[in-house]
């Protein structure tokens, strides 16, 4: 496990006023590691919480201790099943309402769901559903991570502080890299180069950005609906409605634009869960003269057969934080390693239950950070 220290936020860590209750919403023990890490900054001791699953599925959950006029701060990080997630934390947050405390502040680190905020077609923006649940809950601020689109906040009547990890995760890259100098920080695709810009930027290094890639789950997929429907003749449209039509997108084949030849590359993004656009940018770079490549995300879903396959491709490192626990897949993949950000998230919590402001943890972000 990486750690970033910081003798400026450490000396301040244990001191909070009373009235602090945390709580982990998690009845899967392998999601409660980040929240001990917290509570061990803080100095404070973890709420007592029962939370479980009935024979039927439905989620219990039995506050053990009274939170009457404090404030409490549920940390909650996905797991697998992420829709009894979802039911803990509302189920949680809903009680500790009903119960009188003060504020119900939402510690996720990973956004659920943080995908789906645009609409697709006859899909539905699900993510402004979960924020409207979690405020209807209760909830009254929400601490976050590297949320998928900024954007986001808005779905939320309630303050809402995105942290970044990128300042741990360029930490790793200057300590735990030794030839980074000969780097050029490499966007899989065209949407996530804003991302390896600021990287890049900080780093003093080049950018790559991979133009021309299969296209990704996010992309709008056809779907069979036709509007206007579909005539055998064109006369049957009215000849009024001279609507021109759309050209057809066509993907180029792939090609990078930045010089990677003899140079580590190092892949930047937000999430990694399903790899295969990495795998497939991984080989693209090989093949054009990388002879190192790293990936770096916030978020390790690393979904399904992820490990196996990253522990078989080109990828020499998949560095991730610990919003979201995945012991078990580095136990299959020694390839992936880990960097803790409880630091930053329990340095938000004592500033908020502190009245402090939060401006200390926005030091040099931009608008496009």
């Amino acid at each position: 496990m990486f750690c970033v220290l910081s003798t400026e936020i450490g000396a301040v860590m244990n001191i909070t006023k009373g009235g602090l209750v945390l709580f982990s919403a998690n009845s899967n023990s392998s999601c409660m590691e980040l929240s001990k890490r917290i509570a061990e900054r803080l100095g404070v001791e973890m709420g007592k919480v029962l939370v479980y699953q009935e024979p039927n599925r439905e989620t219990r959950v039995q506050i053990q201790e009274s939170v009457r006029g404090k404030d409490v701060f549920i940390i909650q990080t996905v797991s697998k099943d992420v829709n009894t997630t979802i039911m803990e934390l509302l189920i949680m947050v809903y009680a500790c309402k009903t119960s009188c405390a003060k504020s119900i502040i939402g510690v996720i680190p990973y956004f659920p769901y943080s995908k789906q905020c645009k609409m697709r077609k006859r899909g539905s923006i699900v993510c402004k559903l979960l924020a409207s649940m979690m405020c209807k809950a209760g909830l009254t601020h929400l601490i976050t991570m590297d949320l998928h689109q900024k954007e986001i906040q808005g779905f939320f009547n309630i303050p809402v502080d995105n942290l970044r990890a990128s300042p741990f995760l360029l930490q790793y890259i200057q300590e735990e890299i030794p030839d980074y100098r000969n780097a050029v920080i490499v966007a899989k695709s065209p949407a996530s180069a804003k991302r390896a810009q600021s990287f890049a930027e900080r780093l003093r290094l080049g950018i790559a950005v991979i133009h021309g890639e299969a296209q990704d789950a996010e992309s709008d997929m056809v779907d069979g609906r036709h509007s206007p429907p579909t005539a055998k003749n064109v006369a049957a449209i009215h000849p009024s409605l001279e609507i021109p039509m759309l050209i057809p997108k066509e993907k180029p084949p792939i090609t990078v634009v930045g010089d990677v030849g003899g140079r580590i590359a190092i892949i930047v993004d937000d999430i990694i869960d399903d790899v295969d656009s990495f795998l497939a940018a991984a080989e693209t770079l090989k093949e054009r003269g990388a002879y190192k490549i790293f990936v770096m995300a916030t978020h390790g879903l690393l979904s399904s057969d992820a490990p196996r396959l990253i522990e078989e491709s080109a990828i020499d490192e998949v560095v991730v934080t610990n919003t979201i626990p995945h012991e078990i897949q580095k136990l299959q993949c020694p390839k992936i390693k880990t960097v803790d950000i409880s630091m930053i998230l329990s340095e938000a919590i004592r500033r908020i239950h502190n009245g402090e402001s939060m401006s200390y943890l926005f030091r040099n972000i931009g608008l496009d950070d």
